[in-house]
């Protein structure tokens, strides 16, 4: 149950009314191998997917940087460590480097010095009371694997349950939750459908979903070896999922509603709904939108993947809980003006629905993530009622911005939103912890160094890679030291009925 607190300070003419955090209620900062430890071809590492492609073809990324060394944390991890004691972090969300421990992909030959190197890093997290909180693979795919069609060939299920089995046998007595793979939505669909993430290939309309059957697949098989073989080390499995709110154009018309719904599923449903759902597969919806498409264009059988029965009762339940990523909302709507909007065949024209923001949302220098705090609340209710509730940790939550110290605008968004999930909290959302995007400054994928995350800037020009601390950093510092925040922040919902 939700507390409020009166703080009263001696001298003070009033008091701020504040939000309590639940007992147990877990802080932490997320990263990824490949946007923070640098080394990229160090001490055996193997290239990845995103090696290849920026070093073939750099005018992908917005500034025609490389992430070849990053914010260094390879090299700087004990330091780094430090920046998260000084914030007062329970948890570091981390991730292994897949081609950081297999070079090739290929559990035939294991680099003992990247065994070292996250067995050392773990060590030095526990030594600060600092929790690891570890994701198996966050986008950075081994290109040996890649080579074979990466997450397109079914062959990638065993060899990713090779390299779980080596991060278990390494890693398991010490790390008790894991992520096997971060936000799959992209991985398929930037990766495979649009082509504007690595490995940026264009396969719209097909290689999204045969990427999101094996992901399912090589997530649910690793659940499996997990409870049969390392139970004993009793840690917690989850997967973590992205999903923006998705919120009716007009939410009188049945049709944006519905559009809205549909979305929904085709976003985080065709992950979340085989694992989390009492019935498992993907949602019916979606089901039956992509088939009747499929048909109309010519197809012999649906572009959707069939999951098997035996597939479906393997990846049902496969999570000990559910990770979150949460940045913003979007309005949904759906007339004739959708028509033709998107490539055919894509997931999007599948979908068949019109995105678009709000002018009046305030945005970020990243055209997709606006200050839109209640939809944080809208999004954890709707996994709430369509999942029976289960755990959630809030994974990633962030405010990009240009730069500099005075980051009010980070203050205010991470407040925000933080005053929202504690509102989902107060109406029976079961959610446990929540992880800021991001501890520092880092690599940003193909928008570079130009988007800034960081709790602690990194001055990039310096020899050292200078960290430096913001003001949300000393905020956020508040918020793990006193478990409550000073006062409410916007939380009421906004007018969202405006003209596109």
């Amino acid at each position: 149950m939700q507390v409020y607190i009166l703080l009263c300070f001696l001298g003070a003419v009033t008091c701020q009314q504040g939000r309590q955090f639940p007992e147990g209620f877990l802080f932490g900062a997320s990263s990824s191998a490949y946007q923070y430890e640098g080394a990229w071809n160090e001490d055996g590492r193997g290239p990845s997917i995103w090696d290849v492609a920026i070093h073939n073809k750099q005018s992908v990324i917005t500034d025609r940087s490389t992430a070849d060394i990053a914010t260094n944390l390879y090299h700087n991890y004990k330091n780094d460590i430090k920046l998260m004691t000084e914030v007062g972090l329970d948890f570091f969300r981390f991730s292994i480097s897949w081609s950081r421990i297999l070079p090739t992909g290929f559990a035939n030959k294991i680099n003992q010095a990247g065994i070292d190197y996250y067995s050392n890093f773990i060590d030095e997290l526990i030594k600060n009371d600092i929790t690891p909180f570890a994701t198996i693979y966050h986008w950075d795919l081994p290109e040996k694997m890649q080579e074979m069609g990466g997450w397109t060939n079914p062959a990638i299920v065993d060899f990713f349950l090779d390299y779980a089995k080596i991060i278990f046998d390494n890693f398991g007595e010490r790390v008790k939750f894991w992520v096997t793979i971060n936000e799959p939505e992209p991985v398929c669909n930037n990766g495979y459908g649009t082509g504007i993430h690595a490995p940026f290939l264009n396969l719209s309309g097909i290689g999204e979903y045969m990427c999101a059957k094996n992901v399912l697949l090589a997530h649910a098989r690793t659940y499996e070896l997990y409870q049969k073989k390392y139970k004993y080390q009793n840690g917690k499995i989850g997967i973590t999922l992205m999903s923006e709110w998705l919120e009716p154009y007009n939410s009188s018309a049945a049709e944006d509603r519905q559009a809205a719904y549909d979305m929904l599923l085709f976003n985080l449903g065709i992950f979340a709904d085989p694992i989390f759902s009492k019935t498992g597969d993907f949602p019916q919806i979606v089901k039956k939108m992509v088939a009747e498409k499929s048909l109309k264009q010519g197809f012999p059988r649906s572009r959707l993947p069939t999951l098997s029965e035996d597939e479906v009762e393997l990846i049902r339940g496969s999570a000990d809980f559910m990770g979150l990523n949460i940045y913003s909302s979007n309005l949904v709507y759906r007339n004739e003006s959708v028509r033709g909007m998107y490539p055919v065949p894509s997931f999007k024209d599948d979908a068949g629905v019109g995105i678009t923001v709000a002018r009046s949302w305030p945005r970020s220098n990243f055209e997709r993530i606006q200050f839109v705090p209640w939809g944080a609340t809208k999004i954890l209710m709707k996994v709430k009622e369509l999942y029976d509730n289960p755990t959630v940790y809030v994974t990633e939550n962030g405010w990009p911005n240009n730069g500099g110290f005075d980051d009010e605008d980070r203050v205010h968004f991470l407040a925000s939103y933080l005053n929202s999930i504690m509102e989902a909290v107060n109406r029976g959302c079961d959610v446990r912890g929540y992880s800021v995007w991001t501890l520092m400054d880092c690599f940003e994928w193909i928008n570079g160094y130009t988007l800034k995350f960081g709790l602690y800037q990194v001055d990039y020009s310096s020899p050292n890679l200078t960290r430096t601390a913001r003001k949300s950093a000393e905020f956020y510092k508040n918020i793990t030291t006193t478990r409550y925040l000073l006062r409410d922040y916007d939380y009421n919902e906004r007018d969202v009925v405006v003209n596109i």
